[in-house]
């Protein structure tokens, strides 16, 4: 005789996954959302530069107390930078005392560039007056000239109108960096998406987001601010300048490179931007070996933990490891595996062929570090 099994009426044969759980984790929002990479892959952290470098775009404080001078320096040493750009000397004798004061305590480790004072530009000499300035600067040990954002942007006159970028007025300041045999490195508008529309469509929403004081607004559109420097560029054939931040054309490479072809007095500095070249790995090799000699290395504000990104950008075949920002970029960043002959020139020997009077016994073409 067989016997039935029998089953519990309750019972339910079930054809699917389990219902899920209640959701319980707390509200995020996009600015927190961080997710940490399941990715395997080689890692090739890099926290010493391959070569000692010259950082052409720093921000630092000349009149510092000691001890933090100190510190600055160690933290310098650490990272293989040999000499750093200080950008924000000034004019007058606030220059001159910064650059005593770095010489006093560390002879060749900076250098100061000066900038230009837009208070007196109603005055009808002002680009006479600027230049001699400028003069001045030089003969109290500047190696070159800094131009801030604020040129193009929101810099007016005394008739309250916008300050172009290629005003004719300035004219004899850019001759006289030529004259001088100085560099002129400037900072001209912002990020392309800046002044577009702040939605989903937009790559820099989350910067944006979190300092909203950078949006721009416009006018000036940001072509129109970009045509400005470069037509300054052209006018000025005999001055060396070096467009700050990739020029903002980091995201197009294309464009930059035909820029560059055009315009041969044009270099451009790397600060704040290596995000760019970093998440177009074979493309960005390719316009770093081509235009090996227009780059230069520097990294804009004073953060040492930052650095090893651009090392590891710069140096390694490494995929997918994070930059430190995540707000300039949410993207993921590819090395370029830069070949040594080339690391040498954007690390320091474009520098040296650009900016005066820097002590070369600093340097080496040796991997390793300093002399």
């Amino acid at each position: 005789m067989v016997l039935a099994t029998a089953t519990p009426a309750a019972a339910q044969v079930r054809r699917g996954p389990p219902p899920a759980p209640p959701d319980t984790s707390p509200p995020m929002t996009v600015e927190a959302y961080d997710p940490r990479s399941t990715l395997v892959v080689p890692e090739n952290p890099v926290s010493r530069a391959a070569f000692p470098f010259v950082d052409v775009h720093l921000h630092l404080n000349g009149t510092m107390p000691r001890e933090q001078l100190d510190q600055l320096v160690r933290d310098m040493d650490a990272l293989n930078l040999a000499v750093g750009v200080n950008l924000s000397g000034g004019t007058g004798p606030r220059l001159a005392h910064q650059i005593e004061a770095f010489e006093a305590a560390y002879p060749g480790r900076f250098v100061v560039f000066a900038n230009v004072d837009f208070s007196d530009i109603g005055d009808p000499e002002f680009g006479a007056l600027a230049a001699a300035r400028l003069e001045a600067d030089v003969a109290a040990g500047a190696r070159g000239l800094k131009i801030f954002k604020n040129l193009g942007l929101w810099l007016t006159d005394a008739a309250d109108r916008r300050v172009p970028v290629d005003d004719p007025r300035l004219d004899p300041i850019w001759a006289k960096a030529g004259e001088l045999g100085i560099p002129v490195l400037i900072h001209s508008g912002d990020p392309a998406s800046f002044w577009e529309p702040m939605d989903e469509r937009n790559e820099r929403w989350l910067e944006l987001r979190v300092r909203p004081g950078r949006r721009q607004t416009g006018p000036p559109s940001f072509e129109l601010v970009l045509e400005e420097q470069l037509n300054m560029f052209r006018r000025h054939p005999g001055t060396t300048f070096i467009a700050a931040h990739l020029a903002w054309l980091g995201h197009d490479l294309g464009r930059l490179g035909q820029l560059l072809d055009e315009i041969p007095n044009m270099n451009v500095g790397l600060g704040a931007v290596i995000y760019e070249p970093g998440r177009q790995p074979r493309f960005a090799r390719e316009f770093f070996i081509e235009y090996q000699d227009r780059i230069l290395m520097g990294k804009d504000s004073w953060a040492p933990d930052e650095y090893p990104t651009y090392f590891r950008v710069l140096e390694t075949a490494d995929e997918y490891f994070p930059y430190y920002r995540r707000y300039h970029a949410f993207w993921r960043m590819y090395g370029l595996d830069l070949p040594d002959e080339v690391l040498r020139k954007v690390y320091f020997e474009n520098a040296l062929r650009i900016i005066p009077d820097i002590d070369r016994s600093r340097f080496s073409t040796a991997r390793g570090g300093a002399r």
